[in-house]
């Protein structure tokens, strides 16, 4: 009985911050966030179908832009400031962050995208490979991540790789740093599983720390992906006035903390 009781009170503890986040769940908010990311999948599918008809890769007016048809990752938009390469979320390919790349490239950026992630449904370790496969093809130096939700987590792996030396640092928004409690209702072999407390990306992510002096963290104010917040230790963390998982990536406050975010990683 003991036993029984002990594995019932573990399994009630790990679910204590998605219980927490019911209890402060936001209707409206989830609802307009998930209306939001809804439409911003269907314009990046729309920009992608338009760009592959005009023979175009790249951003509507991006100076210097190169991506080719065929290519598997390139330069959006040339700038005198500090490269910046996107990682987007899951489920989600570098044109769903195309509000993001324009906001970037009006501010001076470089920015860069890595096709090849595609999804981003392979563990972080691969993301992790292939962006930084990315960086050494291009010799960039200097360059600054920008992510969104699991981005994050290929980033920082990305940093702890032998090509983290090509990365001053990475601006996160509402990543699963300790992953979230609903990937427990996925079987762990898949690429939401991989999101879960336990699972091994989130496991490994948190044995070392030599990097996160060097993340800024911004942490919506309530996120209905990662209940338990975004918040990393170590790391410069910010806390957000804008709710939702997407939502904050449309918000002109957020936009100008990632920039300022970006220049101060880059030594601006």
């Amino acid at each position: 009985m003991t036993g029984r009781g002990g594995a019932g009170r573990r399994r009630a503890a790990r679910w204590q911050p998605a219980r927490r986040w019911l209890a402060g769940a936001r209707p409206r908010t989830w609802a307009a966030d998930y209306a939001w990311a809804a439409r911003r999948l269907a314009g990046a599918t729309a920009e992608d179908l338009r760009a592959r008809a005009a023979g175009r890769r790249g951003l509507p007016g991006a100076a210097g832009a190169d991506l080719a048809p065929g290519e598997e990752a390139g330069r959006l938009a040339a700038g005198p400031r500090a490269p910046v390469l996107l990682l987007p979320g899951i489920y989600e390919s570098w044109r769903f962050l195309s509000p993001l790349a324009e906001h970037l490239q009006a501010a001076g950026h470089e920015v860069h995208v890595v096709d090849a992630l595609g999804l981003n449904r392979r563990d972080a370790a691969e993301g992790a490979r292939r962006a930084g496969a990315y960086l050494a093809a291009r010799d960039l130096r200097g360059v600054v991540l920008v992510a969104h939700s699991k981005g994050g987590l290929v980033g920082r792996a990305l940093m702890l790789s032998p090509d983290g030396a090509r990365v001053r640092g990475l601006v996160a928004v509402a990543t699963p740093w300790r992953g979230s409690p609903w990937a427990w209702l996925f079987p762990p072999f898949t690429a939401l599983g991989h999101l879960a407390p336990t699972a091994r990306d989130i496991r490994a992510a948190g044995r070392r720390r030599e990097v996160d002096a060097r993340i800024v963290s911004l942490s919506p104010a309530w996120d209905p992906h990662v209940p338990g917040g975004s918040h990393l230790p170590g790391a410069r963390n910010v806390d957000l006035a804008a709710a939702g998982h997407f939502l904050p990536l449309a918000d002109p406050v957020v936009l100008a903390e990632i920039t300022t975010a970006v220049a101060e990683l880059s030594g601006r």
